[in-house]
């Protein structure tokens, strides 16, 4: 097996500092029909799964969007990426979560609403999209 990288990635990781965590993700393509759904290799579509899907399939969300809360009272702010598959990755943390709450959660230590929490660029919260779904 080998594995092949793009010149933009291996100069981002080279540019890194020392307290910087970069977030790889790797697809493996292992043969013709290895897929759930028969697809394979760099042309799979991934299709998102989970809380967000239906966010990200709406063009609501897009992957590589990041989200941001802050609790000012308990000094606690988060940045995480949204995945093609529906998951965010949140900086400093070692897994992706596959809900908005786990991934709040996983920062807070406590159980916490991510659809209130997060935010996106332009500062709407998770729940607002998804309120903006069930009216278009």
């Amino acid at each position: 097996m080998s594995l092949h990288f793009d010149s933009s990635l291996i100069a981002r990781l080279a540019a890194a500092g020392p307290d910087e965590t970069v977030h790889i993700t790797l697809s493996v393509d292992i043969g013709p029909g290895s897929a759930p759904d028969g697809a394979s290799g760099p042309g799979r579509t991934v299709v998102p799964q989970g809380p967000l899907a239906e966010l990200l399939l709406k063009g609501l969300l897009e992957a590589g969007d990041t989200l941001s809360f802050q609790q000012r009272r308990a000094g606690r702010e988060a940045v995480a990426t949204v995945t093609a598959d529906g998951r965010l990755i949140v900086e400093g943390q070692a897994v992706p979560y596959a809900s908005p709450s786990k991934a709040a959660s996983a920062v807070t230590g406590t159980s916490s609403n991510g659809w209130v929490l997060w935010r996106t660029a332009d500062g709407r919260t998770l729940d607002a999209l998804r309120q903006q779904l069930q009216q278009d």
